[in-house]
């Protein structure tokens, strides 16, 4: 085979004809003017957040993909950029709407923004501008509906309120972040009562895309060391950072767990499908580990209360007992001295016949 000749490589590039040959700033200049031309204006954008993340700068920048499981690929996506002007404009929208929706990975959202190319990195971006916490709050709810629905066709909404809880559960999962609040809290309930509990911790992400997977995998290792109930908690927040706990998948995998689940998520006001297939739901983490800690006295305080009742039982009976023996020992007295009075009697009549009989006798 003949060398090839330098300079050859790419000439076909430039034949006479061809395809023109432009610099790459010119380029970006034609992309840039098409986009523009072709999306002029704002533009409204619903997608799933993925990648976020946020400079020191103060500008903030993800992934706006169409939504899939967790685990999948995304099918499509386009890169966002928050500014940090706009930023603060956004977060004052979403603290106006009463601070319900966080921007996390994970959350479904509705953006305003322009569709930009940005020449120096090559990428097409949404230059962000705007939100709708509305349509977050909403899609939120629509997908806890269809969940609940499903859950409750597959009758699981009660399957582990019909697990039993052992009489003392001393061995407890404890399924959160490790090193949260809320960890520290249910460790300082369970070690401030004294009680013997044994606690195997299993960390979970308990926020984010990766909430309802990491959560799914704790219960799996809890249900295989077989403990005697699982504490699942997690510390407040806004609507959006609980929502890994309104899936379908966190869902099933609580209702269908071998042993009792007792939750502890968010602050009062919050109540997730977790908490709705739990065998028992509490109001914070605290309360959990309270209620856990009822249990186990309660078991105790009727342990002492029957131990009592047995020992006056006891006492009572053997008092009793003395009382019977007492009696029974005086009616045996009073027979034994009645008795012994008859034989001395009978004593005295033998001894009146016999001198009677010997005086007789004599004067024979």
């Amino acid at each position: 085979m003949p060398p090839v000749a330098e300079g050859t490589l790419f000439d076909g590039a430039a034949e006479v004809g061809g395809p023109p040959t432009l610099r790459v700033g010119e380029l970006a200049q034609r992309i840039a003017k098409v986009t523009a031309a072709t999306f002029p204006g704002d533009l409204w954008v619903e997608g799933q957040i993925r990648n976020l993340s946020r400079s020191p700068s103060g500008h903030a920048y993800f992934d706006l993909a169409e939504p899939v499981p967790a685990g999948e690929a995304p099918r499509a996506q386009v890169a966002v950029t928050l500014l940090a002007p706009e930023r603060r404009f956004v977060n004052d929208q979403l603290t106006r709407a009463g601070g319900a929706v966080r921007m996390e990975d994970g959350i479904e959202v509705r953006i305003r923004g322009r569709l930009r190319w940005y020449a120096p990195r090559g990428t097409l971006q949404l230059r962000m501008s705007g939100i709708d916490p509305t349509f977050t709050l909403g899609r939120l709810q629509a997908d806890r509906e269809r969940t609940l629905a499903a859950l409750a066709a597959d009758g699981l909404l009660d399957a582990n309120r019909a697990r039993r809880l052992p009489l003392v559960p001393l061995r407890i999962g404890l399924i959160t972040s490790v090193g949260s609040a809320a960890h520290a809290d249910v460790l300082a309930e369970l070690t401030a009562s004294g009680l013997g509990f044994t606690v195997r911790v299993a960390d979970a992400r308990t926020q984010g895309i990766d909430c309802a997977p990491s959560v799914v995998a704790a219960l799996a290792r809890l249900a295989a060391d077989g403990v005697d109930a699982v504490l699942l908690v997690r510390g407040g927040g806004a609507r959006t950072d609980l929502a890994g706990f309104d899936t379908d998948l966190l869902a099933r995998a609580v209702a269908t767990m071998p042993v009792p689940v007792w939750t502890g998520i968010g602050h009062e006001v919050d109540r997730s499908i977790a908490d709705e297939v739990a065998h028992a739901a509490h109001k914070t983490p605290t309360a959990a580990a309270a209620a856990l800690v009822a249990v186990v006295r309660t078991y105790l305080d009727r342990v002492d209360h029957l131990g009592g009742a047995i020992r006056r039982a006891a006492l009572a009976g053997s008092a009793d007992a003395a009382r019977r023996l007492d009696r029974d020992a005086a009616r045996t007295r009073r027979a034994a001295e009645r008795a012994l009075l008859r034989r001395e009697h009978r004593l005295d009549d033998r001894r009146r016949r016999l001198a009677g009989a010997a005086r007789r006798s004599l004067d024979r």
